[in-house]
């Protein structure tokens, strides 16, 4: 296994790009989060408002029908695209330009679910992270990762990455492993955990932050959020995996004097994104 770097808040000083004055939203970039399906729309959401908070110009939520009042009433700062279907989606179509995509939060993995995310995988050159149910679908249909674009984010947890890469035996085979599948399709995969590990090719970056208090529903709805904002905001790829999984574990240590480990949501970690914001400065 090749050494480890250490994720400091140097690191990240020296990737943080603050907005400058001449700002708008149309130079912020802008994200598109794909999720959502009957009973699981908060995923959508928090993933949206985490993209917002992280900085972005413009979202917007592909999502389907049963969500649009869900997203409209919950983040109305939020654009919202719906699908034809009712309650998943089924055919992902959208007339808008962003600039980078995250697919997968809360999106079920209905048959008419994964014929859409595999017609999205062919056409999409944008990019793009992939989480949870997406994730699982492309563990089922690993010929699709082919389809990825060069270093497109993948967050799995240990479960899903075990579905994508397979069982390993010790810590070591599992970097190993997952180095060989990073380089294999040209991906950065962050292994979420403790700590959170960033894997792009034959280098690993560990963060240095975050605490029990993110073990939460939700948690990583938010970083999917996080990075996808980053990326949107022309963030090179392993910068905006590193810089969203740093600032992601910040709230939760920011968090957790005041808050405690119990009461703290996948909502906190949005609360203090400002916070943890202002001290990069």
């Amino acid at each position: 296994m090749k050494s480890v770097q250490l994720i400091s808040k140097k690191t990240i000083q020296e990737i943080y790009k603050p907005v400058q004055s001449s700002a708008h939203k149309g130079t912020l970039g802008h994200a598109l989060i794909i999720g959502g399906s009957y009973g699981k729309i908060g995923s959508v959401c928090l993933s949206s408002k985490a993209a917002l908070k992280t900085g972005c110009g413009l979202v917007s939520v592909f999502l389907p029908q049963c969500g649009y009042q869900i997203a409209q009433i919950a983040t109305p700062e939020v654009m919202t695209i719906t699908d034809k279907d009712e309650k998943h989606i089924s055919n992902i179509v959208f007339d808008c330009h962003p600039n980078a995509i995250a697919i997968g939060p809360g999106m079920g993995q209905e048959r008419a679910t994964k014929k859409a995310f595999y017609q999205f995988l062919k056409s999409n050159k944008r990019p793009l992270v992939i989480d949870a149910d997406a994730l699982n679908i492309l563990a089922s249909n690993q010929k699709w990762l082919s389809l990825l674009q060069p270093k497109t984010i993948l967050t799995p947890h240990l479960k899903e990455l075990e579905r994508l890469i397979g069982t390993w035996q010790s810590a070591s085979e599992k970097f190993e492993m997952t180095q060989s599948f990073a380089k294999l399709y040209d991906v950065i995969v962050v292994i979420k955990g403790v700590p959170t590990y960033i894997i792009d090719s034959d280098k690993i970056y560990q963060n240095t932050t975050g605490n029990a208090a993110l073990a939460t529903a939700g948690s990583g709805d938010v970083l999917t959020g996080m990075i996808s904002s980053f990326l949107a905001q022309s963030y090179e790829p392993i910068n905006a995996a590193i810089f969203g999984v740093y600032l992601h574990g910040l709230t939760a240590d920011l968090a957790l004097p005041t808050n405690g480990s119990e009461s703290f949501i996948a909502s906190t970690i949005i609360d203090y994104l400002g916070t943890a914001f202002l001290s990069l400065r």
